[in-house]
């Protein structure tokens, strides 16, 4: 009987209705996009780099050392030994290496001296290896891997020409416009910084630096060890064994012949979650009030339909019905609106998700879940269906207060 004279009920008003699960819509659905962002992006950034235990560097603060070593923010406040990364290679608890060389740049674009290590363990995501989608990896002193971006961006295919720049700015007075790079690869699109850097050999770096007679007579001798750098920026570091991270770090931390600095890759994360912590206040903050005002919105439409409604609940009280049943007629009619919009917004918010998915990890590196039946999103849920009934209580008083008293003086 109740569900029927609901079901009636809202039919008979459905242009207010249809506004009102709009506006519920569109505010539920934000509300639950910010929520399910706010988490997902967290487990995003965890995810720009995987499978790393240790990231090695000059002593600096552990964040700065995180953004500029895999972010490619920021600038290093100074380098390590090359000596350094041999006794990291030598460790009996470290499985693989990646060293790491900034401070050149191609147009906007960071230059990365590496090794092609770098594309065996470099892993991003769900643990994903970096792909190919062209080419192959640098196997001459002079050749350049490009990310995704810098290739769509810059127009390279393989086989041009780049020259580097010194320094990280957009506009370079130093080129190495003696030694240009020659692309033999471009990378499959990740998400990451990696689709906007240009990878080289360390070699490469020390290279482009050294007079251009010099650098004439090491590559007729092809005597390329005299190219083994002095000094490097960074190092990610992988394990055999996530029991020895600890110990690593604390061994590399008091290592005396370098000025080391070893950091997890999560504890950094975190510390920059904790600073960004105001800014998630304040969208959830937004969204609050967007759901705050379709409430008021459900109430105000409520409260009106009641004149139209009194001679209906005088009928009903006269026919027999009680206060409890007026009650939850009214309270029902608002907890089936925000129902169906809550599930509409979980529908709508998966779909866009879904459909959206291939391009939020490759274009900002977002690799989000479609899946929004997290304990926060059901407890999130809930509060909103609360917070509609107690916006339907004074209607609902009103209703059964008022509708008898003035229909039958009437």
């Amino acid at each position: 009987m109740l569900k029927k004279l609901v079901w009636k009920s809202v039919v008979s008003r459905k242009k207010t209705v249809l506004l009102t699960f709009l506006s519920l819509l569109v505010s539920i659905s934000l509300l639950v996009s910010v929520e399910h962002l706010r988490s997902q992006i967290k487990e995003s950034f965890n995810r720009t780099i995987s499978g790393t235990d240790l990231i090695v560097g000059a002593p600096t603060g552990e964040l700065n050392l995180l953004l500029y070593s895999v972010f490619r923010m920021g600038s290093p406040t100074n380098n390590i030994q090359y000596d350094s990364l041999l006794m990291l290679q030598k460790h009996r608890s470290v499985a693989w290496t990646i060293p790491l060389s900034l401070g050149d740049s191609h147009k906007g674009f960071r230059v990365l001296g590496t090794t092609n290590d770098y594309f065996d363990h470099f892993k991003y995501g769900n643990k994903q290896n970096i792909a190919f989608a062209k080419g192959n990896k640098f196997s001459t002193l002079f050749d350049v891997v490009l990310g995704a971006e810098v290739a769509e961006s810059l127009g390279y295919r393989l086989g041009d020409d780049i020259v580097v720049s010194h320094g990280i700015g957009n506009t370079s007075f130093h080129k190495h416009d003696h030694s240009p790079f020659h692309v033999t690869g471009i990378l499959k699109p990740t998400g990451t910084p990696v689709d906007r850097t240009l990878h080289v050999s360390l070699q490469a770096i020390e290279a482009i630096h050294i007079a251009p007679r010099a650098l004439d007579g090491i590559i007729a001798s092809e005597n390329y060890n005299e190219l083994e750098p002095a000094n490097i920026t960074a190092v990610l570091v992988g394990l055999k064994s996530k029991l020895a991270t600890f110990t690593l770090q604390r061994q590399v931390n008091q290592y005396k012949n370098d000025r080391l600095m070893a950091v997890l890759p999560g504890v950094a994360l975190n510390q920059l979650w904790q600073l960004m912590a105001s800014m998630e206040k304040l969208l959830q903050f937004i969204s609050a009030l967007v759901l705050l005002a379709s409430l008021f919105g459900l109430t105000t439409m409520l409260l009106a339909s009641m004149n139209e409604r009194s001679v209906e609940i005088a009928v009903m009280r006269i026919l027999g019905a009680s206060p409890r049943f007026v009650l939850l007629l009214i309270l029902s009619e608002a907890v089936f609106i925000v129902l169906l919009a809550s599930v509409s917004a979980c529908v709508l918010v998966s779909g866009a998700l879904v459909v959206l998915s291939d391009w939020l990890s490759q274009t900002y590196g977002l690799f989000l879940s479609t899946n929004l039946m997290s304990q926060e999103q059901l407890i999130l849920l809930l509060l909103v269906l609360l917070s509609a009934i107690f916006s339907a209580i004074f209607p609902a008083i009103e209703a059964y207060r008022k509708a008898l008293h003035s229909q039958l003086s009437t």
